[in-house]
């Protein structure tokens, strides 16, 4: 019972302060953003400010929408997102419900996340929902294939090299890098699976040049553009949380490097430096595949997106899982 209310506190806790995290950085995001484009852009705090603001909104349901489909979906999209959390180990400190399987259950949960905000769109009886829906699929299943293949692929390596712990477990790759667990063959098929996560990114949290589900300049929004009042504020939480709880992963499975270890420090001092140091980490993967490429690239076709990862990046993922594998037969 005691370690049930520890786990349910810090749990508490975790989300709570991720949620803090992801709207700060998406505030950065959207400023460091405008000032690439030579524009002033908003303050940081404008993501809170626009959730306050649109919790005190009126909750409209169109009069042709499934109701109860159209309020549940925001709740289980954005409940989806935060739970992630509990699963990534954060500097030091393990992951809240931490198991065997965690890699496949943090997938599960992003896929769940993305559809019930399809669900969500297609429960609006709105065109424009329809369609960014139908988008949103089809994004989906292209870009799940190179990511279970970047997956797997680091499991096997963990599998194979004998790293402690289960090999779909993010705390096994925290505990000991995976980068020293190759040769220079796998080293390199190692920096082509990184492309090919770090090209997932942007598809995986809906920002450009893969926000073609929410294409306001031609489809209104789409996938939301029915939602207004707390549900919308659910979705704007949703995409905030979606975008650093990718990064986490990302940073947890390829820049899990311990600053205090490296500094020789110990007990509590340790603890909060590497805390600290996660939140580091997870901001710079963040402004590189996330402000960087939405800065520098514009909105694709969604024929092209499909294609883009059902070729180039799937192909980039195979040649990743090829010089692994030729790493190991050497």
């Amino acid at each position: 019972m005691t370690l049930f209310l520890m786990k349910t506190v810090s749990g508490t806790a975790l989300i709570l302060l991720a949620s803090v995290v992801a709207l700060v950085f998406d505030g950065v995001d959207r400023l460091v953003h405008a000032r690439m484009q030579n524009r002033l852009g908003p303050p940081v705090f404008q993501p809170f400010y626009d959730l306050l603001k649109l919790m005190g909104k009126e909750n409209i349901i169109p009069r042709a929408a499934l109701a109860w489909l159209f309020n549940g979906a925001p709740w289980v999209a954005c409940v989806s997102a935060m739970m992630i959390f509990l699963y990534i180990p954060v500097g030091s400190l393990p992951p809240i419900l931490g198991g065997e399987g965690d890699l496949v259950l943090i997938l599960y949960l992003f896929a769940l996340s993305a559809v019930a905000m399809v669900v969500g769109g297609f429960a609006s009886a709105s065109p424009y929902a329809n369609v960014g829906a139908q988008r949103e699929m089809v994004l989906m299943m292209s870009y799940e294939a190179p990511l279970a293949t970047v997956i797997c692929t680091l499991a096997w390596i963990a599998y194979r090299t004998g790293m402690p712990g289960d090999p779909f477990n993010l705390e096994s790759f925290v505990g000991m890098s995976v980068w020293q667990m190759v040769g220079k063959t796998g080293f390199l098929g190692l920096l082509v699976l990184l492309g090919t996560l770090l090209a997932v990114v942007p598809a995986e949290v809906g920002k450009s040049p893969m926000d073609i589900p929410e294409a306001k300049t031609e489809i209104l929004e789409g996938l939301i553009a029915e939602y207004s009042g707390r549900n919308l504020a659910l979705l704007k939480m949703t995409f905030a949380v979606r975008t650093l709880a990718m990064c986490g992963v990302v940073v947890s499975l390829f820049f899990p490097w311990s600053l205090a270890r490296f500094l020789g420090m110990s007990s509590v001092v340790a603890f909060a430096v590497d805390f600290l140091w996660f939140w580091i980490k997870v901001f710079l993967v963040q402004m590189v595949s996330v402000t960087l490429v939405r800065t520098s690239l514009g909105r694709l076709k969604i024929w092209q997106a499909s294609k883009f990862y059902w070729v180039q990046v799937s192909g980039l993922a195979l040649a990743g899982m090829l010089l692994v594998s030729l790493d190991a037969l050497v």
